[in-house]
């Protein structure tokens, strides 16, 4: 494969640490690389020395003669008083990028609801990101930088993004380096993985998955020589302590070996973990949303919602931004009332919610960790095991000298470190996460799934992360023209269903204001919310009927096996339950058919 671009014997340091050293790396045409590692490592740096926008302390960055290449960086470089149009093709004139398909395919991917002739100053911060991520994708460039591109997009954009990247270079030629946390991102897309730790660059064959298997695989063989390394130390140990005439005795190289071994022992890395904490007992009444509506002026965002939400249930939430994700969380979370229906709380329920805003932290910016995490309780039950809330800060990567650390001094991956664990330590049995993956490393992400994986309670998720929903979640609804809909088939499904939302029935179809098609409903009216209420009632049965059919796999497994009639009557209504999950199912498609018209 053609070299498009290498780094050679790298080198550089901030005022305080060394950022990499002797770091050698290289790029070939066909190469997709991921770059993963933890917050402050180097991986923005690194995008920023290789794109040529900063100069290594030593080593250099070379180039093929002729390449050309585009970045899009974590700055917000836009330039003022420029229109969208004009950022995104410049003085193209119409007629030519128009014609130009995969700027027409850049065009409806990214930025399609916003206004061709909006300046882009009055724009909100994710719009501003769409449009710098589209003024890059339109060059024609050898290699593309992409620092973080699925920030503020959601998994619609997340999937335009994947399938765009994919098909845009033929398969050897073209380069890509991308930095982001979206895991299901770097499995789709790239196909070299770059671990950027310890002032060095590691890599992996293939996407995350495959970088996560070989990681784990090197950690094993690593824990093997270290096992190894640690029993020879002991045995050193002992012979220099056998007494100082023994000592003095022996041969130089062997006190000098002794003393290598204890002065190398590495530190510990990956040390972040988390442990489920007790919580308080949840009753069988969580909370009920019953013929919800919600009102903000004149614009209604949400509209005869139903959701009965169970005790255990995992749920995730999808819907474009500005659908009504966060409203609905808010209603659950009982810090807004509806306009119009009832809502029905349980008794023992004890909401917590993980912002995006990290609000929780405002009252205590001023606040040195320490100090924070001094005013719990001195103990906590976490695995069966009693620890400390400074152990969990440790296990969270919480490092001794920022203990000290005021919180506003924090940075943003530790700011939601601290904000997720002090909810937590707060021992909630409803969980609500709106956004979890905001400014979280691919590791802190695993280590907050594996705490969500053994959380006892109910837990409700708002997240564009599709690695997130899938992993962490039983269930997926979607909020959508103000009804929140029941997905079966999960991310896919929201996407084909999203897909045909957006590519209408035929042309001159009416839209809403983001252009997209609006549903025409074969029912309208009474027969419409009847339809509705029926379809969440369907979904509910279907969930305590595959209750139901497990418990009696349970009582079969159990069972003596030399009953023949009391397996066959077992057996039998066992065909039962799953007869009528058919059936339900069947009235569940001609439904759904009937409501999307």
């Amino acid at each position: 494969m053609a070299h498009l671009l290498g780094a050679e014997s790298l080198h550089l340091e901030f005022p305080t640490r060394v950022i990499f050293d002797s770091v050698t790396a290289g790029l070939n045409e066909g190469d997709r690389i991921g770059v993963v590692g933890k917050n402050g490592d180097g991986k923005s740096t690194l995008m920023r020395l290789l794109a040529g926008r900063m100069e290594p302390d030593e080593g250099r960055v070379t180039r093929r003669r002729g390449v050309t290449i585009g970045m899009l960086d974590q700055s917000d470089d836009l330039a003022s008083g420029q229109t969208v149009g004009h950022t995104i093709v410049g003085g193209i004139e119409e007629h030519v990028w128009a014609g130009d398909a995969k700027v027409r395919d850049v065009i409806g991917g990214l930025v399609r609801d916003i206004p061709w002739d909006a300046l882009v100053d009055d724009l909100s911060g994710g719009q501003r990101r769409r449009v710098a991520l589209a003024a890059v994708l339109i060059g024609d460039y050898d290699v593309i930088f992409l620092d973080e591109p699925t920030n503020h997009l959601d998994v619609e954009g997340i999937s335009w993004l994947a399938g765009h990247l994919k098909t845009r270079w033929a398969a050897q030629s073209g380069g890509l380096v991308v930095v982001t946390h979206d895991r299901w991102f770097l499995d789709e897309v790239c196909n070299i993985t770059w671990e950027v730790h310890d002032r060095l660059i590691e890599p992996f064959e293939g996407g995350y998955a495959a970088y996560i298997l070989q990681r784990v695989e090197r950690d094993r063989m690593s824990s093997v020589v270290e096992s190894k390394r640690q029993n020879l130390m002991k045995k050193e140990l002992a012979w220099l302590r056998r007494g100082a005439p023994a000592r003095t005795a022996k041969p130089k190289f062997r006190i000098d070996a002794a003393n290598v071994l204890i002065e190398n022992e590495p530190p510990p890395r990956d040390t972040v973990s988390m442990q489920s904490m007790a919580m308080q007992r949840l009753g069988k009444d969580v909370v009920d949303l019953i013929d919800i509506g919600v009102k903000f002026g004149d614009k209604t965002v949400l509209n005869d919602v139903t959701w009965r939400i169970a005790p255990g249930e995992r749920t995730g939430i999808m819907g474009v931004n500005g659908a009504g994700k966060s409203t609905l969380l808010n209603l659950v979370a009982g810090t807004l009332q509806p306009t119009t229906g009832t809502v029905k709380r349980g008794k023992t329920i004890k909401v917590a919610v993980l912002t995006q805003q990290l609000f929780e932290l405002d009252e205590i910016r001023n606040d040195r960790v320490s100090d924070v995490i001094g005013r719990q309780k001195t103990s906590y039950m976490a695995g069966g095991k009693e620890i400390t809330p400074g152990q969990m800060l440790e296990r969270m990567g919480f490092l001794s000298a920022q203990l000290t650390t005021q919180v506003k001094d924090l940075s943003g991956g530790q700011k939601r470190r601290l904000q997720l664990l002090l909810i937590v330590l707060d021992e909630p049995n409803v969980l609500i996460l709106d956004e979890p993956t905001n400014d979280l490393d691919t590791d802190m992400l695993a280590a907050m799934e594996d705490l969500l994986d053994s959380f006892p309670g109910t837990l409700l998720v708002v997240s564009h992360d599709r690695y997130l929903i899938e992993r962490v979640t039983d269930n997926q609804y979607a909020v959508m023209d103000g009804g929140f809909r029941h997905l079966p088939g999960g991310v896919d499904q929201y996407l084909e269903v999203r897909r045909k939302a957006v590519a209408g029935p035929a042309s001159g179809s009416p839209t809403d204001a983001s252009g997209a098609s609006k549903k025409i409903p074969t029912l309208g009216g009474a027969e419409l919310r009847n339809a509705q209420k029926e379809l969440g009632s369907i979904d509910r049965k279907v969930v305590k009927l595959q209750e139901r059919i497990a418990q009696k796999h349970e009582k079969l497994a159990a069972h003596d096996q030399s009953d023949f009639a009391g397996l066959g009557e077992l057996g039998a209504k066992l065909t039962e339950l799953e007869e009528t999950i058919a059936t339900l199912e069947t009235r569940w498609v001609e439904l759904t058919e009937l409501i999307e018209g």
